[in-house]
């Protein structure tokens, strides 16, 4: 998981970030975590082998429980 942060300031349409923090809200997630998983996204799907490998590690929810 990343542990640090950066600043990445966009413009918007101010009625689709209104649809964003709308839709966010029904999903329990904010509007960064979003943006955040669509940008691995992107990156996964359009990057190089060597940007992809500079991705930090991802895991999703809590931790699994080991047996």
């Amino acid at each position: 998981m990343e542990t640090r942060t950066a600043r990445l300031t966009i413009l918007i349409d101010p009625v689709k970030k209104e649809i964003l923090e709308e839709v966010c809200a029904q999903h329990d997630l904010t509007p960064s975590q979003v943006i955040r998983s669509l940008i691995r996204e992107y990156i996964n799907q359009h990057g190089t082998p060597e940007q992809k490998a500079r991705m930090p590690a991802y895991k999703k929810g809590p931790k699994a429980s080991k047996k």
